[in-house]
């Protein structure tokens, strides 16, 4: 478009979901690496290189080959904004969502592309979120239908657990 960024086209680009093997193990590494990542992300530990980022990508396409579902990653054209997903926890598919820092104000428009997805799903009749205690800003949740319904551990570090009604 004659006038416009590359920036302002990608923004005009659908929300999509694609599988993280489609994403450069380096721009995984480099989102993860980001110090503002681990204010929110009690379990991220140790330095992000390439070589952490294929372990990780391998780890979700486990999930997918074990549970036919998993992590994807969100892209908007063909901008990297983060990953997320579901994953079996016990009886449990949690939901989880990780942006770039530069895409946080996107979570809830990508989660209710994703809830869509999980009302269609018969597997998917609950969605809980795990949430850790430094997370104040929950009104998103709520506005999704989450309630909360208590705390548990995870790995030895506290969060909020939240459920959601997906059927």
């Amino acid at each position: 478009m004659e006038g416009s960024t590359a920036r302002e086209e990608s923004n005009s680009s659908p929300l999509r979901f694609a599988r993280l093997t489609e994403v450069p193990p380096q721009e995984i590494a480099r989102h993860m690496s980001d110090p503002r990542m681990a204010e929110h992300m009690p379990l991220l530990t140790g330095a992000w290189d390439e070589a952490a980022a294929k372990d990780f990508v391998a780890a979700k396409e486990a999930c997918w080959q074990r549970d036919g579902l998993g992590h994807w990653a969100f892209l908007r054209g063909e901008d990297y904004l983060g990953w997320g997903g579901f994953q079996k926890e016990g009886a449990e598919w949690d939901f989880g969502l990780v942006l770039r820092p530069d895409c946080f104000g996107l979570g809830l428009a990508i989660a209710r592309k994703a809830l869509e997805f999980a009302r269609r799903d018969a597997r998917i009749p609950i969605v809980t979120f795990l949430l850790p205690p430094t997370r104040r800003h929950l009104r998103p949740l709520e506005r999704l239908g989450a309630v909360q319904i208590g705390e548990v551990e995870y790995d030895g570090r506290r969060f909020l657990k939240f459920r959601l009604e997906a059927g």
